[in-house]
């Protein structure tokens, strides 16, 4: 294809160790990149991740345990620091981690052992929200695609062949139309209001981010499309608010099967969840549901395994 042609002839630094960051496991760095925190990562043929977020472009090996990152030459200004940023890395993470119940939740420390230095990513408020209103009766893949169809489209190009997401006010100068032709079917409505919205209250974004996680969390309940999983998914992944529980059918599951809540209403688990895990129930949050992910694609893979049959002959 033209754009993948393009692609290859970007110039990139050279790859430089992420000095702060942990050690990680392939599983590990693929549930941290494309678990669901965030829909603009991909696997590259040799195994390393491209990824896209505001301005920026990077690349991320794993070479051991140590991760290694570069991104385009055009684009290497102030990109060590973004990095930084955007993988949240430093003590606040692993002082969260720390104060979690692990020692007393025999099945939260499982779930932290099989995924070792797993985090939580600081996105862009804005471009999370958007994501996340792509989300809606919606899997990974199918997000991923809509957010491509989205940047391609309607974002501007960062280097040969890769666009940014459209910012908002860019999202209120195209028509609903056009935005359903990305795929995004009745969700096109819900952003296409969002995005006039957001047009007349310039800084709404800005503010609600700075709130406290219920008046956050109470504001963006606000927008079209929002509801209290996609809130605290954009309060989570985009704003560092840990003590955000978002519930999918992966919580629901583990709630159930793991801690006993059975028939509980989706509030009901959110709130058990930040009085159970505390101020980093966000962070056990992601361990819990990339546990039972795994849990339901070994077992997927056991059931697809072919029986040997031997026969016996007299």
């Amino acid at each position: 294809m033209v754009h993948e042609s393009r692609e290859a002839a970007l110039e990139w630094t050279a790859w430089k160790p992420l000095e702060q960051a942990p050690s990680l496991t392939p599983d590990t760095l693929a549930e941290w990149l494309d678990g669901g925190q965030a829909f603009r990562w991909n696997r590259r043929a040799n195994g390393d991740w491209r990824g896209i977020w505001s301005d920026r472009v990077v690349e991320f090996s794993l070479r051991k345990d140590r991760l290694h990152w570069r991104a385009p030459e055009a684009l290497k200004a102030g990109a060590a620091v973004a990095v930084a940023d955007y993988l949240a890395l430093g003590a606040a993470q692993s002082e969260r981690l720390e104060k979690l119940p692990w020692r007393s939740d025999a099945h939260l420390r499982l779930c932290i052992e099989a995924f070792p230095g797993l985090g939580i990513l600081r996105q862009p408020f804005g471009e999370t929200l958007l994501c996340f209103l792509c989300s809606a009766t919606k899997q990974i893949v199918q997000i991923k695609q809509m957010v491509q169809l989205l940047a391609e489209r309607h974002g501007a190009e960062l280097v040969p062949g890769i666009h940014r997401l459209p910012t908002w006010q860019e999202i209120a100068a195209v028509s609903e139309t056009a935005l359903r032709e990305c795929l995004l079917g009745f969700r096109a409505r819900y952003i296409h209001q969002t995005a006039q919205f957001l047009a007349q209250h310039d800084g709404w974004l800005e503010e609600t981010a700075a709130l406290p996680y219920a008046e956050a969390k109470a504001r963006l309940c606000l927008l079209p499309g929002v509801g209290e999983k996609v809130a605290d998914c954009v309060l989570l992944f985009g704003a560092g608010k840990l003590e955000a529980f978002p519930v999918d059918v992966w919580i629901i599951k583990t709630m159930e099967r793991r801690y006993g809540l059975d028939r509980w209403k989706p509030a009901q688990i959110a709130h058990f969840g930040r009085v159970h895990f505390g101020a980093g129930a966000g962070l056990a949050q992601q361990f819990l549901f990339a546990w039972e992910r795994k849990a339901a694609r070994d077992a997927r893979s056991q059931n697809e395994r072919p029986t040997n049959h031997t026969k016996h002959t007299k």
